[in-house]
């Protein structure tokens, strides 16, 4: 019997509502819930996509199945019962305490728990181990929001809601590319602006991103300088008389003094700081202050909306931005009525969940503080214990390095990848090394994180999940569980319950106490998370299970109240002992690693269109690889022919702590002197050896540890680097068509050969298509050497990939290294290219791959196949680079399409999607494709 269960997406912060289908235990489809407010009804690409990530014949090959345990760090881990894992881990625990002392242990969870699971976790640590060594990957995009909101408007609570869009007069989106970070909150822009065309879009970033592509105007403003360009701003604002007198003189605390600090930000020092032009700064200022007209007052002052995100957060100035950000809102009243306000965009879907319960090494629950002793005893006789420790934990990066420094014992990980995410990676995988005991509490077994762990715990995932998530405005959703999680992974909450369980008696400080882990379900936690809320600044004690059940909730809701607010600080009354608003005073300053002579380039990471964070659930979708086919570094023409580089050429990144090797692509949305490289790229995906043999680690053997003092947020989005083009002559370059049911553990092999080689990157191919009677993954290896490999690795990439024995097409000088292989099939009358190796000249690839990715004819090419060269030897026809992730549609059809089509941009792009249904779907690509349809104009 088919059903319909209505949950919440697991990738960004947005909370999309979805309708999980399913059918005897099995996840059939996904649809947006036109009913969720989040998103009536859409979603992206990503979201649309997720019922493939739950395909039962990719659970066996990606998934934790059952509790393992290895007996050496080095050795292979294997299958355990429940209660030995469970017993082991307590008794470890208990054995680590009493050594060493509760600090010795330290827990590293993620935004993508729940908040029942969130509130376990946190609860464990600080109530039952009695230690704030508890972080969670949050600290890695949202802690400078949070710390920003605390030192302006008192509590960290996002004063706007997503309905704002829509009542903006102008839109500051500030270090955030929501057309890709947050697409659906995007096409609530595109909404806004096609409502409402005098609505003014401001985009404040280095790149010229999809989002800029809207915008009215776009400050390309140097990377760290965003503090220059909001003092610039204010001080224009101040001498231009837009400011709100009343507004200050009666809501706020501080002026004085930053007046007097904003007046060095002259538009001559921002020019210089920013790269921004003095005509651009007043213009941003006129728009932000809402001034559209020439004259303000508060009747016609036209209302302005800050979206921002990860570029003002992974900074080591990363408070400094968002309290910056918020200055120019106080001084403009720019707060507390509809379509204004400072809006941080929450990275993960439940990092805000996270900030709810306290489960930061600095927090308590319910927004509580950590260093108030009347706060820690209000937790404590919550929990029913003595006491809940004062001393604030280690942060993310804090917590590795004391892990590799001896100090902290044991780590335990739960539902994240720091052996891909976090800074630094050397020092990471130091930490992992060290640490005496790792566990790893995860649905999947891909991370690289796992291949640390002495313990792996089987976690549930989305669709499996019962509980709840808050999003970027407040709003708790309910996530429901469509089908039960496979073989014995359990909850999160229940796994740290179960534990909880067992170790309680094992301490002598808490034994005596009744249980603190009595929890039979997510409700049981909830409902304590609720009242530990109860005259707080987000109080939901109004709320209900039941209610949650019917609908969505805003928060804060009260005791008395059955709906939440919308919007905060209506009535101007800020979270502060005498509710007022603090404007906070900032020095300008740079990046933490600036640019040097042996460093020149600037490298900045962000997110791409189709993929989330390290891939562990999104890489397993082929459709969702088509837009990035494989790791790419961007950079700005003038520096690619500088460098003697062209688009796929092989280049070393390097930085002060790692190098890795990376093709390149040229982009005209860098300035010259940028590298773009998105996050996503670990060592699972972008691989290799250095020269010592030591495994490159990806993006992040990169960045650095650098963090802002106030909410300790690395400066993940910006490293100083060098780029050299990289002499590796000998290729390897091999595609495969496979069964979905083998595909992933062939990438798994593959994956663990990639070290063999200088450079190696690995990624999937193809589309997934509902009821399609096409089945099948594709899988892509690349790899480079200094010159020709063992034979042996050859043929064992060979074997992996299904070619090897009779039938094939061949050619082999291994003097010369050179291997060619090839496996065709028939398809009808033509024969269809299944499998390709080649090895050493694999300049073919240029013309092979669309034969083999598109499944042409390839039997007129059958000899053609073992020659080397990068035309064709007749032409072909393929779609060219996917722009329509969702509907498959290549720029080639694209282009030809526009040929021939007249008639003003909005008539042609209605044409591209009446015949080809690109940009119908998610419209994640509807940017790029109005990007085509100006180009074919300009050259009619």
């Amino acid at each position: 019997m088919k059903t319909s269960t209505p949950s919440t997406c697991p990738y960004c912060g947005v909370g999309c509502g979805v309708l999980i289908e399913s059918e005897a235990g099995r996840i059939t489809g996904v649809r947006g819930d036109p009913e969720h407010p989040a998103n009536r009804g859409r979603l992206c690409s990503k979201g649309s996509t997720l019922h493939l990530t739950a395909r039962p014949e990719l659970t066996p090959q990606v998934r934790l199945l059952q509790p393992q345990q290895r007996s050496t760090r080095t050795g292979s881990a294997q299958p355990i019962a429940w209660n030995t894992a469970l017993d082991g881990l307590a008794q470890r625990l208990a054995s680590t305490v009493r050594q060493h002392g509760p600090d010795a242990v330290g827990l590293y969870v993620s935004g993508q728990l729940l908040t029942e699971d969130y509130y376990a976790f946190n609860k464990f640590a600080k109530g039952l181990l009695g230690t704030n060594n508890i972080d969670t990957n949050s600290r890695l995009c949202m802690s400078s929001a949070v710390a920003g909101y605390k030192a302006t408007l008192g509590a960290d609570a996002p004063p706007a809601c997503y309905d704002d869009i829509a009542q903006a007069a102008t839109l500051f989106i500030s270090g955030a590319n929501p057309a890709w970070a947050h697409p659906i909150l995007f096409r609530r822009i595109e909404d806004a602006k096609r409502a409402n065309p005098a609505l003014k879009i401001i985009v404040c970033d280095p790149r010229r991103t999809d989002s800029a592509e809207l915008a009215d105007l776009h400050l390309a403003l140097k990377p760290g300088s965003d503090v220059w360009l909001y003092h610039g701003m204010l001080r224009c604002i101040l001498e231009q008389g837009w400011l709100d007198e009343r507004f200050i003189a009666t809501r706020t605390q501080g002026w004085t003094a930053l007046a007097a600090l904003v007046a060095q930000a002259t538009p001559e020092a921002v020019a210089q700081h920013c790269g921004i032009a003095p005509a651009e700064l007043l213009q941003a200022a006129r728009w932000f202050a809402g001034v559209h007209d020439g004259h303000i007052t508060q009747a016609t002052r036209q209302p302005t909306l800050s979206l921002y995100c990860q570029g003002l957060n992974q900074s080591a100035h990363g408070t400094d931005n968002n309290t910056a950000l918020i200055n120019l809102h106080l001084a403009c009243g720019q707060i507390g009525k509809a379509g204004a306000g400072p809006f941080s965009l929450t990275g993960q879907p439940n990092a805000m969940g996270g900030r709810e319960v306290g489960a930061l090494a600095n927090q308590l629950s319910a927004h509580r503080n950590l260093a108030d002793a009347q706060h820690r005893a209000e937790v404590a006789a919550l929990w029913g214990v003595p006491s809940v420790p004062a001393q604030p934990g280690k942060a993310a990066v804090e917590m590795f390095q004391a892990a590799a420094d001896g100090q902290i014992k044991l780590l335990w990980i739960a539902c994240t990848n720091p052996a891909h995410s976090l800074p630094d990676q050397t020092l990471v995988r130091r930490a992992l090394q060290r640490a005496e005991y790792v566990v790893v509490q995860d649905a999947y077994a891909t991370g690289a994180t796992a291949r640390y762990a002495d313990l792996l715990l089987p976690a549930s995932t989305w669709g499996e999940k019962e509980g709840t998530v808050t999003n970027s405005e407040r709003r708790i959703s309910r996530v429901r569980a469509a089908i039960a999680p496979p073989d014995l992974a359990w909850a999160d909450w229940r796994i740290v319950t179960e534990v909880a369980r067992r170790l309680q008696p094992l301490l002598p400080s808490r034994a005596a106490l009744p249980s603190l882990f009595p929890y039979d379900g997510p409700e049981a936690i909830w409902n304590e998370h609720r009242e530990s809320t109860r005259g707080r600044d987000l109080d939901i004690t109004g709320l209900s299970w039941a209610q949650l059940e019917a609908a969505p909730r805003q928060w804060p809701c009260p005791e008395g109240q059955s709906q939440g607010l919308a919007r905060l600080y209506t009535d101007q009354h800020f979270a502060t002992p005498d509710g007022r608003a603090r404007f906070a005073l900032q020095l300008p300053a740079s990046v933490a690693e600036p640019t040097d002579a042996r460093h020149p380039f600037a490298l900045i990471t962000g997110r791409l269109r189709d993929q989330w964070h390290g891939l562990s659930r999104s890489g397993l979708v082929e459709n969702l690889w088509a837009h990035a086919s494989e790791p790419r570094a961007e950079l700005h023409a003038a520096d690619m022919v500088r460098l003697g580089l062209k688009d796929g050429d092989l280049a070393y990144l390097t930085s002060r702590r790692g190098s890795i090797v990376a093709p390149v692509q040229e982009s005209s949305t860098l300035a010259p002197g940028q590298v773009f490289l998105p996050m996503h790229w670990g060592d699972e995906a972008l691989g290799g050896a250095s020269s010592t043999g030591r495994r490159l680690a990806g993006v992040n053997a990169l960045t650095a540890d650098a963090r802002c003092p106030q909410s300790l947020q690395p400066e993940l989005k910006h490293t100083a680097i060098k780029v050299l083009k990289a002499e590796l002559p000998w290729g390897l370059w091999a595609q495969a068509w496979l069964p979905l049911a083998q595909v992933q553990r062939v990438r798994q092999q593959l994956e663990a050969l990639m070290e063999q080689f200088p450079f190696a990157s690995c990624s999937l191919f193809g589309r997934a298509e509902q009821g399609s009677s096409v089945q099948g993954c594709g899988v892509q290896l690349r790899a480079a050497a200094h010159q020709a490999v063992d034979e042996a690795l050859v043929e064992r990439i060979a074997a992996i990939l299904g070619l090897q024995g009779a039938g094939l097409l061949a050619y082999r000088d291994a003097r010369r290294g050179q291997w060619r292989r090839a496996r065709l099939e028939a398809a009808g009358k033509a024969q269809q290219l299944q499998a390709v190796l080649l090895a050493g000249d694999v300049s073919a690839q240029a013309w092979i791959a669309p034969l083999l990715q598109e499944r042409l004819d390839a039997q007129p090419l059958r000899r053609a196949l073992l020659q080397p060269g990068a035309q064709p030897p007749q032409p072909l026809a393929p779609r060219g680079a996917t722009v329509c992730a969702c509907e498959g549609v290549g720029e080639n059809s694209i282009t030809g399409l526009l040929k021939a089509c007249e008639g003003d941009a909005p008539t042609r792009l209605q044409r591209l999607k009446a015949e080809l249904r690109c940009g119908t779907q998610c419209g994640s690509c509807v940017p790029q494709l109005q990007r085509m349809v100006q180009a074919s104009m300009a050259a009619a």
